[in-house]
């Protein structure tokens, strides 16, 4: 009987927040919960609930009544909100939560259309506060492991800002960096590769690109060289060169810093870079489940109903395929239409040849600046006159968009550039 109660597993309806505050309160040590008698009475500011200003009592010396004193109400990491204590601002070191808090106070002041800050928050104003500071909190965990999911791959941080609403992570959302493949769906690896050593300055047979009778598609920085619609055919895991060969560049993964946002004119979550993007530089794949296209209409009936579709054609030969990234995805996820966008789609082929099932690329149009968005064109427009792109003229575009053979509702575009089409489809 002990036997078997020592293999018993029983899942805890507690979050490891509540545990620690538990343990605080009780004065009990936990070692998988980094509480220890050293510091299980260490006090550590997790976030400022509240403000208010108080003249003292007690006069100066000099008889003169002493200036107000600012006083914020703090909740401290791992203890329960019921040993909350005001306290004063010379006794708070934490800089950046200050900052945080006086951001948000002045923009509710500036929602409010109050002119100033009164001494004391009334209670409206101190629960939007404490809503605001448990969302900073929430974002931060959802910030940290985006970034060490896309460390993973040697890329940049991600950061989470949202300066808008109460709006959380989404949910149902599982952030991926390769394709999950559907049900009843195989994706075939490439069984030969290159022989080159140095497949930009010396390729044999012209390397990859050449043995599918196509060109090199970078240049020495990785910039793309190739027309929209053309397809970029990348060194794969049976080719002879190294992981710094210039013909590995998507492969590589998102490169920059980038930052999930609160768009402020109803646009939901948008991204932007954190950095300068150079000119035809690659930004991102759109990552999501790949599945067919009969099962992207059964779902796109769905998506129809909540006024939102992540539905991209594989229609790169055949309207097999589809990507859809609702659930599964990376940062794709989250960039927004523009009738003017910044980003290119191209159709790549890495350790998979199928022709019905390419990789989805975004590469940048221009120079983009650090701390503008990115976006993309969900009615692409493909260079009709090139060879390749007569293949892909036809339906290449985010599901439900016109061209594609899935009917959708229309949809009121809100790009807000001097050539926006009023629509998004």
């Amino acid at each position: 009987m002990a036997e078997n109660l020592k293999e018993c597993r029983v899942p805890c309806k507690a979050t490891t927040d509540e545990l620690e505050s538990l343990c605080r309160v009780e004065g009990v040590t936990c070692k998988d919960l980094g509480i220890s008698k050293n510091n299980l009475t260490e006090y550590e500011v997790e976030y400022l609930c509240s403000y208010k200003r108080v003249v003292p009592t007690e006069k100066l010396k000099n008889g003169m009544t002493p200036p107000p004193q600012e006083l914020f109400l703090v909740k401290w990491r791992g203890f329960p909100e019921s040993m909350n204590t005001w306290e004063p601002r010379k006794n708070l070191k934490c800089v950046e939560l200050l900052s945080r808090f006086w951001e948000d106070l002045m923009l509710e002041m500036r929602r409010q259309k109050r002119r100033a800050v009164p001494r004391r928050l009334d209670p409206a104003t101190a629960s939007y506060m404490v809503q605001r500071a448990k969302l900073h909190v929430t974002l931060g965990h959802w910030e940290r492991k985006l970034t060490a999911l896309n460390l993973q791959r040697g890329g940049g941080r991600i950061f989470v800002r949202n300066h808008v609403d109460l709006e959380g992570p989404p949910r149902h959302f599982t952030y991926i960096n390769d394709y999950k493949v559907g049900e009843g769906i195989s994706l075939t690896e490439v069984a030969l590769g290159c022989e080159c050593t140095n497949c930009l300055e010396e390729p044999v047979n012209g390397c990859c690109a050449g043995a599918s009778q196509h060109r090199f598609a970078y240049n020495e920085l990785g910039q793309v060289r190739l027309r929209p619609g053309m397809p970029i055919y990348e060194c794969n895991k049976r080719c002879r060169c190294g992981p710094e060969c210039s013909n590995r560049v998507v492969q590589r993964g998102i490169r920059y810093s980038l930052c999930i946002f609160r768009t402020d004119n109803g646009r939901g979550w948008g991204v932007r870079t954190m950095e300068r993007i150079r000119k035809n530089s690659f930004v991102m794949e759109y990552v999501g489940e790949i599945i067919t296209t009969e099962e992207a209409e059964r779902r796109g009936q769905i998506y129809d109903k909540e006024g939102a579709t992540y539905l991209f054609d594989l229609d790169y030969v055949d309207d097999e395929y589809t990507v859809d990234a609702a659930h599964y995805g990376n940062i794709s996820h989250f960039v927004n239409h523009s009738c003017d966008p910044n980003l290119q789609v191209y159709n790549v082929f890495i350790d998979n040849l199928d022709e019905r099932l390419p990789r989805i690329a975004f590469f940048a149009t221009r120079s983009i600046k650090a701390g503008e968005e990115l976006t993309f064109d969900y009615k692409m427009q493909i260079d009709p006159m090139d060879a390749e792109s007569t293949k892909m003229d036809s339906n290449f575009n985010v599901t439900g968009l016109p061209g594609s053979p899935k009917k959708r509702m229309r949809v009121e575009c809100k790009c807000g550039v001097e050539s926006c089409r009023k629509y998004l489809f």
